[in-house]
């Protein structure tokens, strides 16, 4: 029995040894900005075989990686304990904070709960002890020697696009402009966004067309698209997209543009100790391009008609009404185009019915490189005489259309049938008089004199010329 419980004894310690054969090590702080902080993994009795990344340090800039190894003997057992460690360079002083995280090392997976770390201003003088710290100097005799590693610059398959869906369109016509960066699937490693907030802030300001209507579609982030190009995988990153009207015949010229992506060059021979990536930079570029504006034909309205591709939703509140009672006439415009300049029709003046200013409802919606909606206008019709009225002969709303190159009309096709008699007193108090005939119910309708403002008159100048004898009388005894 005693010898079962010294074996219980003996494997409840060895347990948490076991575990412990793997840890991960922080650095001190707070640090002088000219020393390195560090990351290190500890291994007992075991070669690093493979790891994941050391993580990444908000304020920080991975340095290089070394390692060390020590040898411990107690009671007779030697341990070898290796060490490898990330240095990390702070860009400047202040207050950080390493996040909790764990690393994958040969198959294990361990836990680090970070920590907070303060960077203070630079130690000139400070004195060097058995053991002095890691300083970013490029002569540091500390740090263990390491073997020299060859980078290559590997080629790329990207490259920056301006895209436009036409080369020339008609003077309203919608042309959309996107920019795009290609990227192959299998070169993801080699490149990357540098200073893009900067970057595209420039680049849109070229973009730019002084004479068009812009409709730019929003995204608040950066997001891939898998595509294919010739047969083959790659990553899209729209950069920026809008739909581009033109309001004159000036011809949309979109110059040269470039993107400064961070190019990295691979290790030739890589291993585990060291950074398998040295960072650089490469410039892409993208084509010049044009889009040529031509006029609409010749037509009486040219210059104000829209330009798009639409049809006509229309429907009546009713079809069939009494004299004297509305009712509501919808007429929605449906397409592609620039609804903004989308004006209401005009009814004509119609006998028999009143047309009133119509309500306006705009829906849009931009997707694929479109600019799609609807924009509905609701009359309010007043019925004077009976009658079938045909909507046709009231309202039209003319267009041009890119596609087919001519100008078209849409017209309502429904009818209103109005029932009764004619009422001209109806006719008349029906209408509306304005304001001041809108208060006559809350005013007072007692008849009042002509000549009620000449008696207050004289009632006014009798009692002005007492007040001036009392004064006059005042003023001359006091004098006295």
């Amino acid at each position: 029995m005693r010898f079962i419980f010294s074996f219980l004894l003996l494997f409840i310690l060895w347990v948490p040894a076991l575990a412990q054969q793997i840890s991960i090590e922080l650095g001190k702080s707070p640090l002088p900005i000219n020393q390195y902080y560090t990351v290190s993994v500890k291994l007992q009795d075991d070669q690093l075989k493979e790891y994941t990344p050391f993580p990444e340090i908000e304020g920080f800039k991975k340095s290089t990686r070394f390692s060390s190894e020590k040898t411990v003997t107690v009671g007779g057992v030697t341990n070898i304990i290796r060490t490898y460690t990330q240095n990390y360079a702070a860009l400047q002083e202040g207050d950080y904070v390493l996040k909790p995280f764990s690393m994958k090392v040969n198959g294990v997976t361990v836990q680090s709960q970070g920590m907070a770390i303060k960077v203070t201003p630079m130690q000139a003088g400070a004195p060097q002890g058995p053991n002095p710290p890691d300083l970013i100097e490029p002569q540091d005799e500390q740090e263990p020697a390491r073997e020299e590693i060859e980078f290559v610059d590997k080629d790329d398959n990207a490259f920056l696009t301006l895209y436009t869906s036409k080369e020339k369109v008609f003077v309203g016509e919608g042309v959309d402009v996107a920019l795009y960066f290609y990227l192959a699937e299998a070169d993801q490693r080699l490149l990357d966004f540098h200073d893009f907030a900067n970057q595209i802030a420039g680049i849109i300001r070229q973009i730019k067309q002084p004479h068009v209507w812009e409709d730019t579609f929003d995204f608040s982030e950066i997001t891939p698209e898998n595509v294919t190009v010739q047969g083959k995988p790659y990553l899209r990153f729209r950069l920026y997209e809008a739909v581009l009207y033109p309001i004159n015949l000036q011809t949309l010229k979109f110059p040269q543009l470039q993107l400064k992506m961070i190019k990295y060059k691979v290790a030739k021979t890589p291993n585990l100790l060291t950074e398998d990536r040295q960072e650089g930079f490469k410039t892409f570029y993208s084509r010049e391009r044009e889009v040529e504006v031509m006029e609409l034909p010749p037509h009486p309205l040219r210059n104000v008609v829209p330009v798009g591709n639409y049809t006509l939703l229309e429907s009546l509140s009713k079809r069939q009404v009494s004299v004297n009672n509305s009712f509501r006439y919808l007429f929605e415009i449906i397409g592609e185009g620039n609804l903004d300049a989308v004006m209401p029709p005009t009814p004509a003046a119609t006998a028999g019915l009143e047309f009133y200013p119509p309500d306006v409802r705009q829906e849009v919606t931009r997707r694929s490189g479109r600019v799609l909606g609807l924009k509905s206008f609701s009359y309010n019709v007043l019925p004077r005489e009976p009658g079938t009225y045909a909507l046709e002969n009231a309202i039209e709303w003319i267009y041009f259309n890119p596609t087919t190159a001519t100008y078209d009309t849409l017209r309502p096709t429904l009818k209103i049938n109005v029932t009764g008699a004619r009422d001209s007193d109806a006719l008349v108090l029906s209408r509306d008089l304005g304001s001041f005939y809108n208060i006559i119910t809350n005013e007072d309708n007692t008849l009042v004199s002509l000549h009620f403002f000449d008696e207050i008159k004289r009632y006014t100048n009798f009692i002005l010329v007492v007040l001036l004898a009392v004064s006059a009388f005042v003023f001359l005894r006091n004098k006295a």
